[in-house]
């Protein structure tokens, strides 16, 4: 059966389309995440490379470190994705980019070693130190 979800940038140049359940969503705590967001947080859902396309425009790219690649609008420059070579075969995307993240609830914390100790965020959740492959 067939669950595609889309989403996109604010200024809508970029538009992107996968084919997998909304599961494996984590809160990212590292602070990588929060200097290349310019936010406290990101929530990312994790699905197979081969369900993502990008179906309207080009991102541009930034390597974050040496096996990440993320991918965002050069018009607005919402972040939009994110490609770790140290998972080939898996595509991260930003839950805020799509087009109903109210469906999308996060199921865990991760790099919470980095969390801001002031952030109170669905304290409920699991938590894991740091990223797990």
């Amino acid at each position: 059966m067939s669950q595609i979800h889309s989403g996109g940038c604010h200024c809508g140049s970029l538009r992107y389309e996968f084919d997998a359940p909304l599961q494996d969503i984590a809160h990212c705590h590292c602070s990588i995440c929060r200097r290349t967001s310019g936010g406290i947080v990101m929530t990312w859902i994790t699905v197979p490379l081969t369900s993502f396309k990008w179906v309207e425009g080009s991102p541009a790219t930034y390597d974050s470190g040496p096996t990440c690649v993320r991918y965002f609008c050069g018009n607005c420059g919402a972040q939009l994705a994110l490609f770790s070579r140290n998972s080939p075969e898996e595509m991260d995307v930003t839950i805020a980019t799509l087009d109903h993240p109210e469906q999308a609830p996060a199921d865990r914390h991760i790099w919470t070693a980095n969390r801001l100790p002031w952030l109170h965020l669905d304290e409920h959740l699991p938590k894991e130190p740091g990223e797990t492959l």
